[in-house]
């Protein structure tokens, strides 16, 4: 009897950020090792190797914590656009053997199959073809888990089932036994409070969930989504809709050395600078405007919200921070901050502005960007960030990749030619 077929390919580089590092330095290679945003015992690791993982250590634990696990632990500060460098190799790797179909983050990417390739033996010489294909291109310490399942969903979660270097098949004949070892949060979307939900509706584990009807499904998630989740569990295959954009934002851990009042504005001015970069590019404007600043010893971040009305120019931004701004505490001391532009809409859907004010703001923040496009994002910029202009780097967020080119600081661009 033949086996069932096969319609997607997911691939998760395991430990992306600290695997890189460890393809770079092969000193590191076999060592525990985490990646942090500044070289700070107050910070959190935004990554751990498999090698530090087993003393404990996890993405967010405490740097300072993370040293008591494991004596001989490895260090090292994030280096970005070596991460998005990388990325770009494994990309080719991938395309090498199958078209992508969707990247979802730097270390996540899935692959639509078709034809030929969705019968079982043939999809699962491709799975262990991409696999090869990224050692060779990108290195033998990049290594990644790869699900092959009838849907992008179970696929996902195959990924995630044998790590690192594991390689996982689920048919829909699998299914739902194969799953039914798995925890309730091994499943996409379903987090901490969905979790808690379930609990009240006496689904404790996956096969409680499986024994739930579409209708239930409805009830407990009380939106379509549910219903589409049971019809995703079963291994149907699903048009996925289109996400709407919903915020534009920038955050950054400060270093020791700027972790003063002046120096917090001249951060957060700059993260402005490249939130309205990014807004630009991506042809949106912006409703609101939240500051937020963590502090030592702080209970409760600070966060102000503003309604700047529909506006993507930084002069507007940084406007709209200065009123926010003189309501911030005193005598604090900053230890991260973040900018926020929340209720987007679409350029092509708001009327132009008709003030000639706006209308002159739009024209230089167009020939700012111009000008950044072309020599790096830090030629020209507005005075008020000088301090900061290179102490908020290149920051990589879950489900985006930074262009580096647009992005990256003149210190990481040097660093990336360096290793060219």
């Amino acid at each position: 009897m033949e086996k069932g077929k096969l319609d997607c390919l997911f691939l998760d580089m395991n430990s992306y950020f600290a695997s890189v590092e460890q393809q770079l330095r092969p000193k590191l290679r076999g060592k525990p090792t985490v990646v942090v945003p500044v070289m700070a015992d107050s910070t959190c690791c935004i990554a751990a190797s498999y090698e530090a993982k087993k003393y404990g250590i996890r993405t967010g634990t405490k740097v300072a914590t993370a040293k008591k696990l494991c004596g001989t632990l490895n260090v090292v500060q994030a280096r970005p656009t070596l991460y998005i460098e990388c990325h770009n190799k494994i990309v080719s790797a991938v395309r090498d053997v199958l078209p992508i179909d969707k990247i979802h983050s730097i270390d996540e990417m899935s692959c639509k199959l078709s034809g030929r390739d969705r019968k079982y033996d043939n999809a699962v010489a491709l799975g262990h073809e991409v696999k090869e294909s990224i050692k060779r291109h990108a290195g033998e310490s990049l290594r990644c888990s790869v699900g092959l399942a009838p849907n992008r969903f179970i696929a996902k979660v195959a990924s995630g089932m044998k790590k690192p270097d594991g390689f996982t098949v689920i048919t829909k004949e699998d299914l739902p036994h194969i799953l039914y070892p798995l925890s309730l949060r091994d499943l996409p979307g379903i987090g901490r409070n969905m979790q808690a939900r379930l609990k009240k509706h006496n689904v404790h584990n996956v096969e409680d969930l499986y024994s739930l009807s579409g209708d239930r499904f409805l009830d407990i998630w009380n939106n379509i989504e549910g219903k589409r989740l049971s019809q995703l569990l079963a291994g149907e295959d699903m048009v996925e809709k289109q996400s709407k954009r919903r915020s534009v934002s920038h955050s950054h851990v400060m270093a020791p050395e700027m972790r003063t009042d002046e120096r917090t504005r001249a951060v957060l001015i700059r993260l402005i600078h490249k939130a309205g970069f990014r807004l630009r590019r991506l042809k949106y404007l912006a409703g609101n405007i939240t500051i937020k600043v963590k502090y030592f010893n702080a209970k409760n971040s600070w966060k102000r919200k503003l309604n700047i009305g529909k506006r993507h120019d930084t002069q507007s931004f940084i406007k709209a921070f200065s009123d926010i701004w003189k309501d911030r505490p005193r005598g604090l001391t900053p230890l991260s901050v973040a900018v926020i532009l929340s209720e987007l809409t679409p350029i092509n859907e708001t009327s132009y502005c008709l003030f000639s004010n706006e209308f002159k703001q739009d024209k230089l923040a167009s020939a700012l960007d111009e000008i950044n496009e072309k020599y790096g994002t830090n030629s020209i910029y507005f005075g008020s960030m000088h301090e900061a202009s290179e102490s908020a780097p290149l920051r990589i967020a879950f489900t985006s990749i930074p262009d580096v080119v647009a992005e990256g600081t003149k210190a990481e661009r040097a660093t990336l030619s360096e290793q060219k």
